[in-house]
């Protein structure tokens, strides 16, 4: 409770807020940056919202997306913003690699002081003020507890609501996560008492597709699934050919390795798509096994136990086989 009041006092005295979050955006990062953005306009501060790169399609009907300053369009923009803010608060990441190599120096070197709200595992030091729970379902969660911890729920409207149900709901895979407690669902509820419509979020995030999404998604699932049904693994890839060939629009990719993870007998899904010389790999579990360990070691990543991300410098063939052989030493022993 002292903590979550440390941090509305750096708010107050404050005269330029940035808000920031990892490369890559999705739900948890964009609710939790927008929820706060609208939360500290309603407190009549100066505030920024700076981004790595920006948001995917299916994210755009957030309110104050268009507010966004992404590094990768706006380069100018954003180091100024950085440059000239004395409070920033770092969402939904632990360690400033998060937001890339080209936003990184400018965020490490920024006088202001920062703020961490987070819930993935290992933080590192780079943060004045630290709110980090892994036990969370979601940054956006974290934001409705800090709001609540400083007695400030009567600020939250159906905009700024909205945002924190986006975010609960993406990483929470729509409650369906041993992350989700009754917080979460108090939570929820209080959003909704609070005129936040439920079920138009789920419609603009998952009832939003393209043709050319359904047949990508289709193509990876009926072309290049590969079941280890022997070990409890399932994996697809795409290469970049394949993408360009269903003209591929970030974010078409977005909770395929879900469906996977969906296949009857399956424990542990995987999603290796190869973009600009690199293979980015979504992994998925549940039960007792557990991702984290894998990206870490292997793959140049990490996360939760149960979900986490890695990157490949190697070709896509090379990143499965190394995957295939490697992914024995991370599952429960018979």
């Amino acid at each position: 409770m002292n903590q979550s009041h440390e941090i509305l006092k750096l708010v107050e005295q404050a005269q330029l807020i940035v808000i920031t979050s990892h490369k890559s955006p999705d739900g948890d990062s964009i609710g939790s940056s927008l929820a706060l953005f609208h939360l500290l306009k309603k407190w009549n501060k100066s505030v920024r919202v700076v981004h790595p790169d920006p948001a995917p399609a299916f994210l755009h009907w957030v309110q104050g997306q268009e507010e966004i300053i992404d590094f990768e369009r706006s380069p100018g923009k954003a180091k100024e913003a950085l440059g000239q803010a004395d409070l920033i608060f770092c969402l939904d990441y632990n360690e400033p690699s998060r937001v890339g190599e080209a936003m990184q120096p400018f965020l490490v070197e920024a006088k202001a002081q920062k703020v961490m709200i987070d819930h993935h595992l290992h933080p590192a030091d780079f943060c004045q003020q630290v709110i980090s729970d892994t036990s969370a379902s979601s940054t956006c969660e974290l934001i409705y507890k800090w709001v609540k911890d400083i007695d400030r729920l009567d600020d939250l409207n159906e905009v700024s609501g909205a945002a924190i149900y986006l975010g609960i709901m993406t990483d929470t895979g729509s409650f369906r996560f041993p992350s989700v407690s009754s917080f979460t669902h108090e939570a929820i509820g209080d959003l909704i008492r609070r005129g936040v419509k439920h079920f138009l979020i789920h419609e603009a995030v998952y009832d939003t597709n393209t043709v050319d999404r359904i047949k990508l998604r289709g193509f990876a699932l009926s072309e290049k699934l590969v079941c280890l049904n022997e070990i409890h693994v399932g994996y697809a890839s795409l290469s970049e050919e394949e993408l360009n060939r269903f003209h591929y629009q970030k974010g078409d990719t977005e909770g395929l390795v879900n469906q996977i993870l969906g296949i009857q007998g399956i424990k542990m899904a995987v999603l290796f798509v190869e973009k600009e010389g690199k293979v980015k790999i979504s992994f998925r579990s549940k039960g007792d096994y557990y991702v984290n360990e894998l990206a870490k070691v292997h793959f140049d990543g990490g996360g939760h136990a149960y979900a986490s991300g890695g990157i490949s410098s190697e070709t896509l063939e090379k990143t499965i086989e190394k995957f295939v052989t490697f992914v024995k030493d991370f599952i429960p022993k018979a």
